[in-house]
């Protein structure tokens, strides 16, 4: 298990312990006794709740076939589809679900079990809650778009960085969409940022192979890269400067459902599930990792709830402000589905990262919002 490291990526926090430890006695807000070396943020960009907590919605796949077609006859249906939510759910994120949540982790958000994250801002769409995940606050007035805008303010990398007085290239992140180059840090060049299709730089002919593929296999659109991509050359990146602060973000389950095609979204789920799976193996075989480790796992915005508004978000669409959190690492003594719990909020995970490496966001943030105080529950 990983216990001493934080993971960032696309809507989950999870802190992997490597072997059952004591829990940290750190007091919601004040930095202290954290077992955690390294933290890892992944984020899965408008993934809803409904598959992350159900596994395939047989409506809304209905919804997305001819009248002469049915469900049953398709491939998301034999490779997905249980006959309960919780079956259903491991078929499609297996090893998320049997592994990183059975034994290491725990994950908030599903309403049905009395849980609720919630982001703040009211825009409900991907800069602006990438901008309040990464801030500890929301900046409805100044960040309104999804523009390629330098964020306005410093993020919670940037403060890592600062604090730990790190190296650039340990501070990385790597995403789908391009314009993460320009959300992930208020000074350019601060951290290691790759975007879109950035090509990254010097490691041999398997690179250079995913730096040309990325360009020459292009996705439906324009501005993001296939995420198997963004996960290699993260990787590449993790093996070579072994960062102690990394964020994955991952596109395809937001853009697969603007297009309208459920059965992608399914597959991108599924995807993401391998690579937990091969970022896991790798952080258990590196010492500097194992035991050593948090992760985050989350999403940037939810969708609506409906088969007539699945594939939107945004401030009209009812739903799309709750979201889920996924969580791991040696400190936090949760496991499983939260159940019966006071609401949690987006903005909260920034300075819940950077408490997990026992410092206090809040001390040079003062308005961003507190720890997540139930990590430290059972």
């Amino acid at each position: 298990m990983i216990t001493a490291a934080v993971l960032l990526a696309a809507g989950v926090l999870v802190r992997f312990p490597i072997s059952a430890g004591s829990v940290s006695s750190v007091q919601p807000g004040a930095p202290g006794r954290s077992r955690t070396e390294n933290v890892v943020l992944i984020t899965l960009d408008g993934a809803r709740a409904q598959e992350i907590f159900g596994g395939l919605d047989l409506d809304v796949l209905r919804s997305t076939l001819p009248n002469d077609r049915r469900a049953e006859q398709t491939r998301a249906y034999e490779r997905y589809w249980a006959a309960t939510p919780e079956a259903a759910r491991v078929k499609l994120m297996p090893f998320f679900w049997t592994v990183i949540m059975a034994q290491h982790g725990s994950i908030a958000g599903n309403l049905a079990r009395g849980s609720s994250v919630r982001v703040t801002n009211r825009h409900r769409f991907s800069y602006p809650g990438y901008a309040e995940l990464l801030l500890g606050e929301a900046h409805d007035d100044a960040i309104d778009s999804n523009d390629k805008r330098r964020n306005p303010y410093p993020t919670v990398l940037e403060f890592l960085k600062q604090r730990l007085h790190l190296d650039k290239e340990r501070v990385a992140a790597f995403a789908s969409w391009d314009t993460f180059d320009w959300i992930v840090e208020h000074e350019a060049g601060t951290i290691a940022s790759n975007a879109g299709f950035d090509a990254y730089e010097g490691t041999g002919p398997a690179i250079d192979l995913v730096n040309r593929l990325q360009v020459e296999a292009p996705t439906p659109w324009d501005g993001a890269r296939h995420d198997a991509y963004t996960f290699e050359l993260a990787m590449a990146h993790l093996k070579r400067f072994k960062p102690r602060v990394l964020y994955l973000a991952f596109n395809e389950t937001d853009d697969w459902a603007h297009d309208g095609r459920y059965d992608r979204v399914l597959d991108a789920l599924h995807a993401t599930d391998g690579y937990l799976r091969e970022l896991w193996t790798v952080l258990q075989q590196d010492a500097a990792y194992r035991d050593r480790t948090t992760v985050v796992i989350t999403a940037d915005h939810a969708r609506g709830n409906t088969t007539a508004d699945w594939r939107d978000h945004g401030s009209k669409i009812a739903g799309a402000e709750q979201i889920w959190m996924a969580f791991a690492g040696p400190d936090w003594p949760r496991r499983g589905e939260w159940r019966d719990s006071a609401t949690i909020y987006q903005n909260q995970v920034a300075a819940t990262l950077a408490q997990s490496l026992g410092l206090d966001y809040g001390q040079q943030h003062p308005n961003a919002s507190r720890p997540i105080a139930q990590l430290l529950s059972r």
